[in-house]
């Protein structure tokens, strides 16, 4: 089943984030990964949004999304987002046959 990775980011280390998100099409790709959306001034509809940036991947599994987020290849770049962000992932089962719930 799909699964969806949303991220929700401050970027306090502009250099560092952009090394980061210049290393990670590449990586994604190698991994199944696809990259739906990243919007660094999405349109908050209700609620506080404290963050500065959205970014919405795809992976055909949990476990495709696994391979990837513990990927040598990913962990080395992800220092830099760790280092360069605030925020949450949150890992979303896509909508299979059982909707609704």
């Amino acid at each position: 089943m799909t699964v969806y990775a949303l991220a929700q980011l401050t970027i306090h280390d502009r250099a560092r984030y952009d090394r980061y998100a210049a290393a990670f099409p590449p990586v994604l790709a190698r991994y199944g990964g696809r990259l739906l959306a990243a919007d660094t001034s999405p349109h908050v509809v209700e609620g506080e949004w404290p963050h500065q940036k959205a970014v919405l991947l795809s992976f055909d599994s949990r476990e495709d999304f696994e391979r990837w987020s513990t990927s040598p290849e990913y962990r080395e770049i992800s220092r830099d987002r760790e280092a360069a962000t605030e925020g949450v992932v949150l890992l979303l089962d896509g909508i299979g046959h059982a909707w609704p719930a």
